[in-house]
């Protein structure tokens, strides 16, 4: 069986890459597992997920937290703010197709922002709750 994880991964991506507002925000495909160096700002890194058993009696299961960072390449923090809006009303209860799992429920639960390497980089980190179950 495939990875709970991973599978939301993909079916999270696949979301975002798919809608041409977020992209022109992003000035272009900058979504990113693990951002490589140098990678262009704005862009949307995987960051930190926990994930833990949430079975039932009759059926198994998985609950994620799972973090999505927005990076901006500006002092202020708007452009993070904005990506990070557009990324919550893309996701919040979206019905995304994982493969080999279902998915259950996909809600936003908070937002933090702050400043990275002496103000340089503004910082948005989107915080997400997502269970499934196996197909």
């Amino acid at each position: 069986m495939s990875s709970p994880v991973l599978a939301l991964r993909r079916a999270i991506r696949a979301a975002l890459l798919s809608d041409s507002t977020l992209t022109d925000l992003l000035g272009g495909a900058h979504v990113y597992d693990e951002a490589p160096p140098g990678a262009p700002t704005p862009r949307i890194a995987f960051s930190d997920v926990q994930s833990r058993d949430w079975s039932a009696q009759d059926a198994q299961g998985v609950e994620q937290l799972l973090v999505l960072t927005v990076w901006s390449g500006e002092r202020g923090a708007r452009a993070a703010l904005d990506l990070a809006e557009r990324i919550v009303a893309l996701l919040d209860e979206a019905p995304l197709e994982l493969a080999g799992h279902r998915l259950i429920d996909l809600r936003f639960v908070a937002l933090a922002t702050r400043r990275e390497q002496n103000g340089r980089y503004a910082r948005a980190d989107i915080r997400f709750r997502a269970t499934t179950e196996p197909n």
